[in-house]
């Protein structure tokens, strides 16, 4: 009894050993620039682009590192959505104010400005950023970065990044790049959905690819991570996950955002937006849940199961009716072709309930929008012509080699 004891107190140690190892894997920028002792900041003016995703190991805020580091003068914090404390709920307009704990002002970002003025920057030397993003190009952070790298170009600041993870991985790479004419907020940069590249190396390629406006160039530095390897998703880095925002409260809804996040923009079903599973659900009052999600698994989508679910919404659409569908599982997300995963629950839901095409009862604007994300009105319009993800898949992959082939040259990480 006793050697048994000792074996499963031996084990058991082990485990732990292992899992505080793995916490350590991966340190963000914030920390190895710490470990430079901050010297590329010593002697300027800094102006910060955070958000609650600015964190070390030890969650502890950027801000407050910085505001705190020797030799740093921290001068202007700047907001993306949802502001740099995480204060404010999705789309909702971000205030310029005072950060409460530093006295520092927050200019924002995400309302009548996206891009720093003159003005905002008066007192900064150096911008640095630090986000967390989630590797998809709908996600507006990145369209932050690329407008405060302009901002910095057109004023004569440096720009920094302090690199983080790509929850995908930086192998994957799904989707068409974006056609003139159809670049917004949610799709700035002509990029495929899922790019691949940590913000660092997306820095680096907007900069050095004549992305940015009118082709202006930044003098950009990037102080990248250790440890990080591009075959990791966020769960394998070891790092604490702080939402981006609200809708994604986990890594593992980070990687099924873009499984479900376009499908979404139509607002003809729930994807679990308003429910306790952001992005991992589709379900309308009008789904019959075990046929939906019969019909889903015999397709046999690599890497993707499905399950039947019922659920009531607390807020978004279809507020407090009784919904049934399925909850998508990604279990191997190097092979599930994650951006098309929508496609063909919507194909599936429109050979199923024929009376409710994806695109019958959506308005003018949530049309848009959904060309707006998809960077097209090619895939609309292809794939409504009969709902098969067959039709779509050509065009849908036509840029993924070629965009893999000129980013590989911006690669930080092996």
């Amino acid at each position: 009894m006793a050697r048994f004891l000792l074996i499963n107190i031996l084990l058991i140690s082990l485990f732990f050993s292992n899992h505080v190892d793995a916490r350590e894997v991966v340190r963000p920028g914030i920390e190895v620039l710490r470990e430079q002792n901050f010297e590329p900041l010593k002697g300027k003016r800094i102006g910060l682009i955070t958000n609650p995703t600015g964190v070390d190991n030890s969650l502890c805020s950027t801000i407050d590192i910085l505001a705190s580091a020797p030799g740093v003068k921290l001068t202007a914090l700047f907001a993306p959505e949802h502001g740099v404390r995480g204060d404010y709920v999705a789309g909702a307009s971000v205030a310029n104010t005072v950060d409460s704990k530093t006295g520092i002002k927050v200019y924002s970002l995400h309302g009548a400005t996206k891009k720093p003025t003159a003005e905002m920057l008066r007192e900064v030397d150096v911008l640095v950023y630090d986000i967390q993003d989630i590797g998809c190009r709908s996600y507006t952070f990145i369209s932050t970065l690329g407008l405060a790298m302009e901002a910095a170009a057109q004023n004569g600041i440096e720009f920094i990044v302090l690199d983080r993870p790509n929850p995908l991985g930086g192998i994957k790479v799904e989707g068409p790049l974006v056609e003139p004419g159809y670049e917004s907020f949610v799709s700035r940069y002509p990029i495929p959905y899922i790019y691949g590249l940590t913000p660092g190396e997306l820095a680096r390629m907007l900069n050095e690819e004549g992305m940015l406006s009118g082709k202006i160039k930044v003098k950009l530095t990037v102080i990248p991570m250790k440890g990080w390897t591009r075959d990791m998703t966020f769960s394998d880095t070891g790092l604490p996950w702080v939402l981006p925002s609200p809708h994604i409260p986990t890594p593992f809804t980070a990687l099924l955002y873009p499984a479900t996040g376009i499908m979404g923009e139509l607002e003809y079903i729930s994807i679990g937006v308003g429910y306790t599973l952001p992005f991992a659900l589709s379900a309308a009052p009008w789904i019959d849940a075990e046929a939906l999600s019969n019909s889903l698994n015999s397709l046999n989508i690599p890497g993707v199961d499905f399950r039947p679910i019922h659920y009531k919404p607390f807020y978004a659409i279809y507020k407090g009716e009784n919904l049934h569908g399925v909850q998508v599982y990604i279990r191997n997300a190097e092979e599930a072709p994650l951006s098309l995963v929508q496609f063909y629950i919507m194909q599936e839901l429109a050979r199923l309930y024929p009376e409710h095409k994806p695109f019958a009862a959506a308005g003018k604007a949530r049309l848009e929008m959904f060309d707006k994300v998809t960077g097209s009105a090619k895939v609309r319009a292809i794939f409504s012509k009969g709902y098969n993800v067959s039709d779509i898949i050509e065009f849908w992959n036509k840029d993924s080699e070629l965009f893999k082939n000129c980013s590989k040259k911006y690669y930080l990480y092996r």
